[in-house]
């Protein structure tokens, strides 16, 4: 007896998609003159009055800086001038970058970014498609709000985090699902009107996502999280969502991009599965 011819079964195809790229900017990269005179030619009416409003000059710093970075970044992504960058605002604040209808000069039609900044530190994430969401927290910001923190966390996640050893351990626990909450909310473009109950993460021990269990309403998709520690201390959170046959890789950039400066570049985790 003969055996039966093999079957040629279709290879899938996957296809390395534009890089996922992050910058992680500390406000000592650019000098307080040298952000305020930035601000001031690329700052939109908007954004001015807002810089305006802050009490504490550390506080009107970051934001200056935050923003400069943006529009810095998006400049050198989409070939739009920084001070001709037109921001849309979502009603929930998250904003997006005006397309002009012919398109953008540089790097195809699609982008999407997400800015997060906390103590110092600014973070900006932009991908060609889908969607993307960015967190960033300190360590050493001490236990303020913490217990209310850990209350919005779902059961499963809020017994992880206790059982660790109370101090750095455990708010290293609370900070790393809070950044990955937050970045993740953001991406879907909800902010803090997602309930943070509502999904979980389980983490691996040091670092990693190992499982995701999105709320009721998410339809099945790819979404892929990170998690960094650009320099000690400083957390870091990544959410993009990804097509089925793409494999992106991460580009982590460090400081003011005055330059295309070469990246560090990171393999980007695979899609977070469900829990066990």
């Amino acid at each position: 007896m003969t055996s039966p011819a093999p079957v040629d079964r279709p290879e899938r195809v996957t296809h390395t998609a534009a890089p996922v790229k992050l910058w992680f900017c500390p406000n000592d990269a650019l000098a307080p003159g040298i952000a305020a005179v930035l601000a001031e030619h690329w700052l939109d009416e908007h954004e001015q009055e807002t810089a305006g409003r802050f009490l504490f000059d550390r506080d009107r710093r970051q934001y200056l800086v935050a923003h400069a970075l943006v529009r810095r970044v998006l400049a050198l992504e989409s070939g739009i001038p920084e001070a001709e960058a037109v921001l849309w605002r979502s009603a929930r604040g998250r904003p997006f970058l005006h397309k002009p209808v012919e398109g953008l000069p540089r790097g195809g039609r699609e982008l999407d970014f997400n800015l997060s900044h906390a103590g110092g530190y600014n973070l900006l994430g932009v991908v060609r498609r889908h969607r993307i969401g960015v967190d960033v927290e300190r360590l050493d910001r001490g236990d303020r709000g913490f217990d209310a923190i850990v209350e919005s966390f779902a059961p499963e996640e809020s017994a992880w985090v206790a059982e660790a050893a109370a101090g750095r351990a455990r708010d290293r626990r609370v900070l790393r699902l809070w950044t990955l909450k937050e970045a993740y909310a953001k991406a879907r473009g909800l902010g803090l009107g997602l309930s943070f109950d509502s999904f979980a993460f389980t983490l691996a021990q040091d670092r990693g996502v190992l499982a995701f269990r999105p709320p009721d309403d998410e339809p099945p998709r790819r979404w892929r999280f990170a998690e960094l520690e650009p320099e000690p201390g400083v957390l870091v959170a990544l959410a993009v969502m990804t097509g089925p046959d793409e494999e992106p890789v991460l580009d982590l950039h460090h400081g003011f991009p005055w330059n295309r400066q070469a990246p560090r570049r990171l393999p980007l985790p695979q899609p977070a599965g469900a829990p066990a």
